[in-house]
């Protein structure tokens, strides 16, 4: 090829690369040389406004608070959020002693008193509760994410069958006393340790008062709380009879007291039986 050929045929080469380094901004004249001379570009930068500062970053919307420790005298309750099985130590694997429902045998939301905590090798945590079955003061291991969120009182109600009394503390101090009837001997209030798992008025009568409360206790022989045997705490029409043992394992108060007790006790308070 002679050398005028050779220079035409290089020449849309050159062109190419020269398109393609401007397509880059990086090899037009225009990218390279700044046509401004140095006075000129110091005072264009001098004129220029300052950017505002930028606004502080917003608090989140999400605040997590910190966990809290039980307080002395307080006790925590939990909703039973689907049906579960209670076992007897925290593993999956491990014997049941009690099925936990969402609902009681009355139809309100079923709870149970919590009493202690433990995380397993695979990270589940479990908890410790009363349940609401027999043999009375059965207690056993709930998946925790069976379970709603925690539910505090600060009251513990003891009823004392020789004394025949019931007598509601809040942390510590006595705030309430009255009489009681409890269980005949053929038909004793179990002993133990429970709790007021609901409060109930649809069963207001004369025989069990304006309204009564569900205990987690349950007669082993017979009640006359409906429901499964379960042990109900409640009114009377026959005040004259207390203090005595005259039922068939609940405990009773005159319908005065049950209501007072009623402004004073929390449902989830624990309940002390004591022989």
């Amino acid at each position: 090829m002679s050398r005028q050929r050779r220079g035409l045929a290089a020449a849309p080469l050159v062109v190419a690369a020269s398109l393609t380094l401007a397509a880059c901004g990086g090899g037009s004249e225009e990218s390279v040389v700044d046509p401004a001379p140095p006075a000129t570009r110091a005072s264009l930068s001098a004129a220029a406004p300052e950017a505002p500062p930028l606004p502080a970053a917003p608090e989140s919307a999400l605040v997590v608070p910190q966990p809290r420790p039980l307080q002395a005298g307080a006790s925590r309750w939990a909703t039973v959020l689907r049906s579960t099985v209670a076992r007897a130590l925290p593993r999956a694997d491990s014997a049941a002693v009690g099925e936990l429902s969402t609902q009681t045998e009355e139809g309100t939301t079923n709870i149970v008193l919590v009493v202690g905590r433990v995380q397993d090798a695979d990270g589940r945590l479990w908890i410790r509760a009363r349940l609401p079955v027999l043999p009375n003061n059965t207690v056993g291991w709930v998946p925790r994410e069976a379970l709603g969120g925690y539910g505090e009182v600060d009251t513990h109600l003891v009823v004392d069958r020789t004394r025949l009394t019931a007598t509601l503390f809040r942390t510590g101090r006595k705030i309430f006393e009255a009489p009681v009837g409890i269980g005949q001997d053929q038909w004793p209030t179990p002993v133990g340790r429970f709790y007021i798992r609901n409060r109930l008025t649809s069963y207001d009568s004369p025989m069990y008062g304006p309204l009564a409360f569900g205990t987690s206790a349950r007669s082993a022989v017979l009640t006359d709380w409906p429901a499964g045997g379960f042990v109900g705490i409640h009114g009377t029409d026959q005040p004259d009879i207390l203090p005595g043992r005259v039922s068939h394992g609940c405990i009773r108060l005159r319908n005065d007291d049950i209501l007072r007790l009623d402004e004073l006790m929390p449902v989830g308070t624990p309940l002390t039986v004591r022989a």
